[in-house]
């Protein structure tokens, strides 16, 4: 397994993976994740022979992105690194490649010099797994959000870095 920078060849099989967990991610096309691919402080995969298994997608502050979780953190925080999306294969899962691009993150805010990172999960629909996931990684409830008349309702979390 090589953890690596994601390049323009990986947006399909990127894409791929969004569209299987869809019911827990905002729903992407190619044009779309181009675009975020392009605004992104980080967007890394995780590469086993060939093949894209796992990938996260992170943004600085001061970004031009529309998203309303990534505008909550905008609005409260001067400086931080924001995980819009982070996805493992379903048949990868439970191998630590979760773990792996968070502390690769962890690390590239410490560098950078940002003392936080931000991050979201649902609530309604609820994600137990996430929930165990961030809590275990010392991700702290900061607030809640819902979305329009959707029904669904995010935790926004932080970690110190």
């Amino acid at each position: 397994m090589d953890l690596r920078d994601a390049s323009e060849q990986d947006l399909k099989a990127i894409l791929s993976l969004n569209r299987a967990w869809e019911h827990y991610l905002s729903p992407l096309d190619l044009r779309r994740l181009a675009r975020l691919h392009e605004q992104a402080d980080q967007h890394r995969v995780v590469d086993s022979d060939g093949e894209v298994v796992a990938f996260l997608l992170a943004f600085r502050e001061g970004c031009d992105y529309d998203s309303a979780n990534y505008r909550w953190f905008a609005d409260r925080y001067e400086r931080f690194l924001y995980i819009d999306r982070v996805v493992v294969s379903g048949r990868q899962q439970g191998q630590g490649l979760g773990r792996t691009l968070y502390e690769d993150l962890f690390s590239r805010a410490r560098v950078a010099g940002i003392d936080r990172v931000c991050c979201e999960f649902d609530l309604s629909p609820p994600n137990p797994a996430s929930q165990v996931f961030h809590e275990h990684l010392g991700f702290e409830e900061v607030g809640t959000q819902h979305y329009g008349n959707t029904g669904k309702q995010v935790s926004l979390r932080i970690r110190q870095i």
